[in-house]
């Protein structure tokens, strides 16, 4: 079965971090691009970060710039999201995607989601 699995959210306190995890099961995730999505209550769904491939190139949202680092282990079939001085206002379901374009849809595979919240 092909799918990706999502880990690592949970309940942070403002200014902490938490690392999420996107395993993908039945294909080898280096072929496609990644996308971290997240989608808060009565928002639309934002693309968060991404990441080639090809060459490692990344892109992140403006909201999440300096704060949020996205890597792959290749070799674990894994991507990563670093989240750091995480805000209230990060709260969301995070959701990874792969697909053949960076940072462009369409997206093959999507993941469950990972709840994280950010609360004091």
């Amino acid at each position: 079965q092909l799918q990706l699995v999502e880990s690592g959210g949970g309940l942070v306190q403002p200014g902490g971090s938490l690392r999420l995890s996107c395993v993908a099961s039945g294909f080898a995730l280096d072929s496609f691009a990644i996308g971290w999505f997240r989608e808060a209550p009565g928002k639309e769904r934002e693309l968060v970060s991404c990441i080639s491939s090809s060459d490692g190139s990344t892109d992140y949202a403006d909201s999440v710039k300096g704060r949020f680092t996205i890597s792959r282990d290749n070799a674990k079939n894994t991507v990563y999201l670093q989240m750091n001085s995480l805000k209230p206002e990060d709260t969301a379901v995070y959701t990874c995607a792969a697909g053949p374009n960076f940072c462009a849809f369409p997206y093959d595979y999507w993941g469950q989601g990972t709840q994280v919240t950010v609360s004091s």
